[in-house]
């Protein structure tokens, strides 16, 4: 049984489990929405009491409401509104947190980590976030899956725009790690390990083949990897060009989780679409990302929770010491990027903290440097345009997705008002919250 139809065995009885998380109900022909406030990061302006036609799951016109009114409109006339969410870098189909194991990925079985990646996704999409690019799972092709799952109603969730796996060298820091001896670790968990540039082609080929709608590659250590270091180069210099050259020919793009120095300017000089991480970015990778138009996805809050939530489990000493290390430069090249104008997207690394709490990271931008305005835009126009997606997705053009976020206060004046999510439109369809309780992040 070749690997994709045994995933999708699993996937078929997973869901069979996951029905009530599913039910997702197809958009109506058109939805109305009195707003308050409107929100466009693209163009930086806010407008009040507008009308919204939302037709086919795609926004169809936006005028006044005053001379318009209309009985059947959805009222947000008290909130502020903007487009749907984007986070650029997580770990959904994975389903699972960072625990204290570092070989957590081999406990689930793929029928469990589907389930847990459909809860997930159901977390992510109530978050506000319509739409990720899920960067890497350790079961190989469990994200497109999940993906295509989605898509087809089976699964509420976001947009997802997957890897398929990581183009890693075996242990490192896109390999599973740190198994009691004697552990078997399938071949499900190598789909993208390579030795050679040869290797890593035929890896790429493997991926997209599989599904996969762009390449990650681990061109330097992991900082929640066991005997893998943030700043040491994984992916020779041969290999990262080798995998980038390959996914191009076949029409996707590479991107980079590289920590270090060298690997930020190896990755970029490659063709790297955009970096995950840059924690220890310098001046010359800054420069050169300015000048390539090459993205910066720094995920630049969640350094605090590994340190507070991974010294209270007992998390790896390893694990905890690489954090401390990277974190407050990681913050400090933030800034420096903010200053010098290069493009910053929004990606969190959602599966390092639980699910649903992605938000906080807005006021850690705002912190080291942003307005809350370039904040919103990095997570919904910016991020569109590092998907190839720009005016489709993240966007308030007419014929772009019917994606909305609702927020009971301005987040122009309170970045965090984004952590409390009153409603969520996705593709012209309302997603209902539970209760107001549920609304926000409270941990």
């Amino acid at each position: 049984m070749d690997r994709k139809h045994g995933m999708g065995i699993a996937l078929a009885a997973a869901l069979s489990l996951a029905a009530p998380l599913a039910a997702a109900p197809l958009a109506p022909p058109e939805l109305a929405i009195h707003v308050g406030h409107l929100i466009d990061p693209e163009r930086g302006t806010v407008d009040h009491d507008r009308l919204i036609v939302l037709r086919d799951g795609k926004i169809a016109s936006i005028g006044a409401w005053i001379g318009h009114e209309r009985r059947d409109a959805l009222d947000w006339s008290a909130r502020w509104v903007l487009p749907g969410l984007i986070d650029l870098h997580t770990h959904v189909a994975d389903g699972f947190g960072s625990t204290n194991d570092p070989a957590e990925p081999l406990k689930h079985s793929a029928e469990a980590t589907i389930l847990k990646g459909a809860e997930a996704a159901r977390i992510m999409l109530h978050s506000g976030f319509t739409t990720v690019r899920d960067v890497g799972v350790y079961r190989g092709l469990s994200d497109v899956a999940l993906r295509d799952a989605i898509a087809a109603g089976q699964v509420a969730g976001p947009r997802m725009v997957v890897a398929g796996g990581y183009i890693t060298i075996p242990g490192g820091g896109g390999a599973v790690t740190g198994a009691p001896k004697g552990s078997v670790i399938g071949p499900e968990f190598r789909i993208g390990e390579a030795r050679t540039p040869a290797e890593a082609r035929r890896r790429v080929r493997a991926l997209i083949d599989g599904g996969a709608d762009f390449i990650k590659l681990i061109a330097s250590g992991a900082v929640l990897a066991i005997g893998s270091e943030p700043g040491a180069l994984e992916l020779t210099p041969a290999m990262i060009q080798a995998a980038c050259d390959e996914a191009r020919a076949r029409g996707r793009y590479c991107i980079a989780h590289a920590h270090g120095a060298e690997a930020i300017k190896i990755a970029i000089r490659a063709g790297a679409r955009t970096i995950e991480h840059a924690s220890l970015i310098d001046d010359e990778g800054l420069a050169l990302a300015k000048a390539r138009g090459v993205w910066l996805d720094m995920d630049i809050f969640n350094g605090d929770w590994i340190e507070e939530v991974g010294t209270r489990e007992g998390w790896p000493a390893e694990y905890l010491k690489k954090n401390r290390d990277t974190t407050d430069v990681q913050r400090q090249g933030f800034a420096k990027a903010v200053k010098l104008g290069v493009k910053l997207s929004f990606g969190t690394d959602a599966a390092v903290y639980p699910f649903g709490l992605g938000a906080r990271q807005f006021a850690y931008m705002v912190r080291y440097g942003m307005t809350p305005m370039q904040a919103i835009a990095s997570a919904t126009s910016e991020a569109a345009r590092a998907l190839g997606q720009d005016g489709r997705i993240g966007s308030l053009n007419l014929g772009a997705a019917g994606d909305l976020v609702a927020v009971d206060a301005d987040p122009i004046a309170n970045i965090e008002v984004l952590r409390c999510i009153a409603d969520v439109v996705q593709g012209g369809r309302l997603i209902h919250r539970a209760d107001a309780a549920q609304r926000c992040d409270r941990q």
